[in-house]
């Protein structure tokens, strides 16, 4: 009997990554709910944007949300899954300013934790066990890595949601080709981190940088790429 390990060895198709691929992009997430009327009402109160509201009889209905900025959505209804309600957990929503993204949340009246970020070991801890930070310190990360500041909150079924803060990808996770932003507001931030480094490139320099819009392109480029960043 063959492995999986040996198929990957000996077929070409999964081997030669020099074959063309197929593109696979996630478009939907199923999560469990037992009242669809009162998480319809909850994810509309989180700003989402409601695509469809489709029921066949008494039998079926599936409600579709899509996240500002996402390009994958959740469905949730009546029959769509046989998992329990409130068993989603660990569904990460990645931002690039977590204090901003708390706020809005808040604001929207929806109750979240205060920003905190995984104390030493991912493994060890009980705060949250399927999400990251099992063992949770508050506040954001003191260095503001990317990836490493975290706040969670729940729908009212349960089902765990994270949004994790993401200013720099690592390598290999963008392709260095394309550069994006999923809206404006991300868009502000990136420019924000690129004014303050910028201005710590003046300062190492001792001189203005009259080509800062350059600088800046080149910053942002590399920032979302995981490149080296320019200094």
């Amino acid at each position: 009997m063959s492995s999986l390990n040996d198929e990957v060895r000996t077929n070409p198709a999964t081997s030669d990554t020099s074959a063309a691929r197929v593109d696979m992009k996630l478009e939907v997430v199923v999560i469990p709910v037992s009242d669809v009327d009162r998480a319809k009402e909850f994810y509309a109160k989180l700003g989402w944007r409601l695509d469809a509201d489709f029921a066949a009889g008494n039998d079926w209905r599936a409600v579709q949300f899509t996240p500002p900025g996402s390009g994958c959505s959740v469905i949730f209804g009546k029959n769509v899954t046989p998992a329990a309600p409130g068993s989603a957990q660990g569904l990460y929503l990645i931002v690039s300013d977590i204090e901003a993204a708390r706020d809005e949340l808040l604001r929207r009246g929806v109750k979240a934790s205060e920003v905190f970020h995984g104390g030493g070991n991912v493994y060890a801890g009980s705060d949250e066990p399927y999400l990251f930070g099992r063992l949770r310190v508050s506040g954001p990360d003191p260095e503001h890595h990317s990836y490493r500041s975290h706040v969670s909150f729940s729908d009212p079924d349960g089902n765990g949601w994270l949004l994790q803060e993401v200013t720099t990808r690592l390598p290999g996770r963008i392709d260095s080709g394309m550069t994006t932003f999923a809206s404006a507001n991300d868009l502000a931030s990136a420019l924000r981190r690129a004014e303050a480094a910028h201005g710590e490139h003046e300062k190492r320099t001792g001189q203005r940088d009259a080509n800062w819009p350059a600088w800046y392109a080149a910053y942002m480029v590399a920032e979302q790429s995981g490149k080296e960043l320019p200094r």
